[in-house]
């Protein structure tokens, strides 16, 4: 992390674990992150801790740094059995499951605790035979947890430490109820520690903290605006004919490291990937009804750089952390306010600049006052020239499900592109 983000607090002045500090000396992490040096002088006392930040901030490690202290400086409990892990890590999806649980492996290695990971829609006997050895920390989605437990798989009576990561996430997508059935089969919050992280600490989070939580300590790192300023937004307002063409053209203008473009369904998104794999770029398709293995492959693939650009709803803009991302594409401006943020959010993290470009088109062009409303400023809009767009662009490819990118790369130069699409000339909107 690049020391803007980072504070003068060091781990190594907390009274931590021993085997956690050789686990964080060997990952390079010495100085904490704001959200890091608020939370841990709570958990390391054994005070819970209810915290507001957002991805990126450095949470994860936070209450990882937590875990794994509290278990190594407390005895597991008398009597506990091969089923029962020691601790518990809820998150909303699979991909930020498999995020955690990948964060988290690291520090097994110094600290010999045994790491477990449960999630829906692929594995099953996979992830069963790593439980049925006996794990001490588990990462789970709540779906997937619960049918281990009711079949009394994974038993939760022995639980020392909880984590719900993505609070608010949850609301979102209606798993409270599971929530709330997993926390009546812990034991009760006065004889464990929990911590809950969440982007808001709305008044239904702080409820739900109330209700399952040992009277929680309330951290908060707020952003010191909506968008980082390390992200340059740009606006352009196309026509849907021409949306396509300078989508395309602007991707052979900047030239991408790594890009995502975000559109509002999953057949826009379909739509956008057959276009970009015509035209030669290396691209996967990230939506809901992607197959589990595939999405994990996808968001591998990206993640290693053998996919430079993804297309995804917006089930890949909350909790994923995807390390420099340079390029985000808002191909559809974002119904939801909210989500805007939380798409260029993926770009401009851990002190590297972002770029975001918005595509105003006569569709969704309606949603952007209330975005502009929401992050407190206008986009910076430009302009750009019809005849400067890509010309003879092959058809779209069709969308076969077992692919995921496609070749090599192809070289920047275009044959048929006549210059830039922008105009110098930039103004403000508003």
């Amino acid at each position: 992390m690049s020391k803007t983000h980072l504070t003068e607090q060091k781990f190594s002045d907390f009274a931590l674990h021993p085997k956690v500090v050789e686990a964080l000396d060997s990952k390079g992490f010495q100085y904490c992150t704001p959200i890091q040096a608020l939370a841990l002088p709570f958990t390391l006392s054994g005070r819970d801790v209810a915290g507001q930040a957002q991805t990126g901030t450095g949470k994860t490690m936070a209450f990882l740094t937590s875990t794994f202290h509290h278990l190594l400086s407390h005895p597991a409990a008398e009597g506990r059995q091969v089923n029962q892990p020691r601790a518990l890590i809820l998150a909303p999806t699979r991909e930020l499951a498999v995020q955690i649980h990948a964060d988290a492996e690291p520090l097994t290695a110094s600290t010999g605790l045994k790491l477990g990971l449960a999630y829906g829609g692929d594995g099953y006997d996979k992830q069963l035979k790593v439980l049925e050895q006996g794990v001490d920390i588990l990462v789970a989605t709540t779906g997937r947890l619960i049918d281990y437990a009711k079949q009394n798989h994974v038993n939760l009576g022995a639980i020392q430490v909880m984590v719900l990561d993505e609070a608010d996430r949850m609301f979102d997508l209606g798993f409270i109820k599971d929530i709330r059935w997993l926390f009546r089969r812990m034991p009760p919050a006065t004889q464990r520690l929990s911590m809950l992280f969440s982007a808001t600490l709305s008044y239904r989070v702080r409820e739900l903290a109330f209700e399952h939580m040992n009277s929680a300590e309330y951290v908060e790192v707020e952003p010191e605006q909506k968008t980082g300023h390390r992200i340059q937004e740009e606006l352009f307002y196309p026509s849907n004919e021409e949306k396509m063409r300078l989508l395309q053209t602007l991707l052979e203008e900047e030239w991408p490291d790594r890009a995502i473009v975000f559109a509002n369904t999953k057949h826009r998104c379909e739509d956008i990937w057959g276009h970009l794999a015509a035209d030669g770029h290396r691209v996967g398709l990230l939506t809901g009804d992607v197959a589990q293995k595939k999405r994990l492959r996808i968001l591998d693939d990206f993640t290693k750089g053998d996919v430079d650009i993804l297309v995804a709803t917006d089930v890949a803009a909350r909790g994923l952390h995807i390390p420099a991302v340079t390029h985000v594409f808002n191909y559809d401006l974002p119904d939801d306010c909210e989500d805007y943020v939380h798409r260029i959010g993926r770009t401009g993290r851990a002190g590297a600049s972002g770029h975001s470009i918005s595509l105003a088109c006569e569709e969704y062009a309606l949603n952007l006052p209330s975005i502009e409303e929401y992050i407190g400023h206008s986009i910076p809009v430009s302009k750009y020239s019809s005849e400067a767009l890509l010309t003879d662009l092959p058809p779209p490819k069709r969308l076969q499900r077992s692919r995921t990118g496609n070749g090599q790369r192809r070289g920047g130069n275009n044959a048929n592109r006549r210059g830039a699409p922008r105009n110098n000339n930039r103004k403000r909107s508003g």
